[in-house]
């Protein structure tokens, strides 16, 4: 029966080499026998579909007459399990490096199949201004590790637009170990909220209340942004709920930046002068 490699790693049929060799990875650490979810048989099977898939030759042929073609599957120099590694990169065109996709994630770099000690991961909690997470910052940490009683101090770039309780990780800052590497050090955000602006993707939203005449006639209003003050025209008519943009003046990303969205909240007086009241009814006479 003729296999079905794009359904074996979870792809659609036109999916590009890079979502083919992501989620050969994805199934490769999941898969692989050394690890607590292994299955050899599932991994045998991936392995094969990304060694078809990966190669316009080999992939056009199983398109064309489906798994039965000569070329998928094992021979001579089989490895763990008896599967065959021998062939991969050839089959791939030669542009496959095993230790590139398999090593790194199961020997590190000691190549496929060996496992490098490594020790222990610590982490840490750090506390941001909603400002600062926003434009980002650089900021000096303290840590401990080796059970020292000194802790270490070091500066970590926060990246712009993180959000509350992202985790950092910084490579080898982690508790040491002998013959082996160390392990990582990882920084859980926490963000501090913004009294009237919260993130929404890439644009910031603020919530600005206005008087029922400045609804109705116009006006200007001063507001607090992140980026200081600055007066904006309220436009005559305006509605509650409507939302008023300030392009450029929310979240910095890809060398843009989101927008400013300033969601108008109609003020509605609960007590009012009795002089307020006939103006009121006047107007309604009005039809307003």
């Amino acid at each position: 029966m003729s296999k079905d490699y794009y359904n074996i790693l979870g792809v659609e049929k036109n999916a590009s080499k890079d979502e083919i060799k992501k989620a050969f990875r994805k199934l490769a650490q999941k898969y692989h026998p050394d690890k607590p979810t292994g299955d050899e048989i599932k991994f045998k099977e991936i392995n094969e579909a990304y060694t078809i898939l990966s190669n316009d030759q080999k992939k056009a042929q199983y398109d064309q007459f489906g798994s039965g073609f000569s070329g998928g599957g094992g021979g001579q120099g089989q490895g763990f399990g008896g599967f065959d590694f021998s062939g991969f990169a050839q089959q791939a065109g030669g542009n496959i490096d095993l230790n590139d996709i398999l090593g790194q994630m199961f020997g590190g770099r000691g190549g496929f199949g060996r496992r490098v000690k490594k020790g222990r991961d610590i982490a840490i909690d750090i506390t941001i201004d909603f400002k600062d997470s926003i434009f980002g910052l650089e900021r000096e940490i303290s840590f401990t590790r080796d059970n020292s009683k000194d802790p270490e101090k070091m500066k970590i770039t926060i990246p712009q637009g993180i959000d509350n309780g992202e985790m950092l990780r910084v490579s080898g800052k982690g508790e040491p170990i002998s013959d082996g590497e160390p392990g990582d050090l990882y920084v859980r955000i926490h963000v501090t909220p913004h009294k009237n602006i919260f993130k929404e993707g890439q644009h910031l939203i603020m919530k600005l209340p206005i008087k029922i005449s400045e609804a109705l006639l116009g006006a200007k209003k001063e507001i607090e942004t992140l980026d200081g003050k600055t007066t904006i025209k309220i436009p005559k008519g305006i509605s509650h709920g409507e939302l008023l943009r300030m392009k450029g003046q929310g979240v910095p990303y890809g060398g843009r930046s989101g927008d400013l969205l300033i969601q108008i909240l109609l003020d509605v007086p609960q007590k009012f002068s009795s002089k307020a009241k006939k103006l009121i009814e006047e107007l309604q006479n009005e039809g307003l």
